[in-house]
């Protein structure tokens, strides 16, 4: 069984003593070789330590003999994780986007409400356009794959292909309800660079779970599912979308309970968000004082000793606030390729920059990036909604995302908020 603990007290004060003097000695050649000049090899370690600054709040968990400080930074010492360092010796132009969510499938067996991809009609994108994509990514400094559907197992072929064209300089995470999944498959995949699989785990009432995805089978599939990734020393992680009312009726505490059951390494909390299936009805409001609520439970449960053997918790609300990332969409730090090749700023937000079934990738991408220089601080995703329902019913659309000519709509004057404060410190750093 792979081992799973939580990095937290003294051990947590000398890891990162360690992990500074091992980043210091490990680029210390990039200074001795000319790659970077004594000025921009500070710049550099001044610019990655801001960064890690950012990852503070976060509870450390070593798995296996790596250690993760973040969702979405590949575990320490891996060469992935070396690779998205590296993202700090960029000094010309924007710093590189070094996540990207793929979804290889729109095939799904469910039908969860709130679907972001409800609405994402069309046929999967042919893998000979998807392949170089992934590949062309990778060399432009991708470091974290999160490879979804639909359900990808449901397409097991397609899912092969693309983690075969990603190499140790990633990370591939798979997002997953567990169904298609065999031994077998996961055994071939962790050869092939699979990190960690994903579920969705929106409560810890089986009952209401198969309610909640629309099949009497979903909770036993998850359970299997899980035991799988065990049995394939895989490590397992969840992401949980709950509703205010989840986080003061006892909802959150019982996934919690239950995530730590089934052994996970990390649980990501994503805010509800007015996207895909919720865009029409929009999503339950949170006040202040609820991000405040959810921000102090994620904390607790983080840093607490009481909660030291729980799963560490990436909590959205957290991560896109102002004083730490803002909204990172756009490859500001990630973006995401629909199944049908639609390039998006985010999985949340219901536009198209451009189909790489129709254009070249390059052209589409810098469009994107053009769009969100420099980076801001409100969260785009809700902020456009109403506008894209106006367009949907203006002009009678049927499918998600809008197309580049209606999205251009919206981004051609949008306001994305200030410009978020770690980015511009980044940025100075020259």
């Amino acid at each position: 069984m792979l081992t799973i603990r939580n990095t937290q007290g003294l051990s947590r004060c000398l890891f990162l003593v360690r992990l500074k003097a091992t980043i210091f000695v490990h680029f210390l050649p990039c200074l001795f070789q000319g790659v970077l000049s004594p000025r921009r090899f500070v710049l550099f370690l001044r610019r990655l330590l801001l960064f890690l600054s950012k990852l503070q709040h976060n509870k450390f968990v070593r798995i296996g003999r790596h250690t993760r400080l973040d969702l979405y930074v590949p575990s320490f010492p891996t060469p992935a994780f070396y690779a998205g360092c590296r993202k700090f010796m960029t000094f010309a132009g924007d710093l590189p986007c070094i996540t990207a969510l793929i979804s290889v499938t729109s095939a799904c067996r469910y039908a969860c409400p709130h679907c972001y991809q409800r609405l994402d009609h069309g046929k999967d994108v042919a893998l000979d356009t998807l392949i170089p994509v992934v590949r062309q990514l990778q060399d432009r400094g991708v470091t974290f794959f999160n490879l979804e559907g639909g359900e990808p197992f449901l397409v097991y072929d397609r899912l092969k292909r693309v983690c075969g064209a990603i190499d140790a300089r990633a990370e591939v995470w798979v997002n997953s309800t567990g169904d298609g999944m065999t031994l077998e498959r996961l055994q071939e995949l962790k050869r092939l660079n699979l990190t960690a699989v994903m579920f969705s785990l929106h409560t810890a009432d089986p009952a209401r779970l198969n309610a909640f995805m629309q099949s009497d089978r979903a909770w036993d599939t998850l359970v299997r599912g899980i035991d799988l990734c065990h049995q394939a020393e895989v490590p397992v992680a969840f992401n949980a979308c709950l509703t205010r009312d989840g986080f003061y009726d006892g909802e959150f505490e019982r996934i919690m309970d239950k995530a730590r059951e089934f052994q996970a390494c990390l649980i990501q909390l994503i805010k509800p968000k007015p996207a895909g299936g919720w865009l029409e009805a929009g999503t339950p409001e949170f006040s202040r004082q609820d991000l405040d609520h959810v921000r102090d439970l994620a904390q607790r449960y983080n840093h607490d000793r009481a909660y030291a053997s729980y799963p560490a918790i990436s909590a959205q609300i957290i991560e896109e606030a102002p004083e730490h990332f803002g909204c990172t969409a756009g490859g500001t730090d990630r973006f995401y390729l629909n199944a049908k090749g639609d390039v998006q700023p985010c999985e949340f937000l219901n536009l198209s920059f451009g189909n790489i079934a129709d254009e070249d990738f390059d052209t589409i991408y810098a469009r994107m990036r053009k769009a969100f220089v420099p980076p801001g601080e409100t969260w785009l995703c809700e902020a456009c909604a109403p506008q894209i329902r106006r367009l949907i019913k203006a002009h009678r659309v049927m499918n998600l995302p809008l197309g580049k000519g209606l999205s251009e709509e919206i981004h051609r004057n949008w306001n994305r908020g200030k410009p978020t404060e770690v980015y511009s410190a980044l940025a100075k750093l020259r």
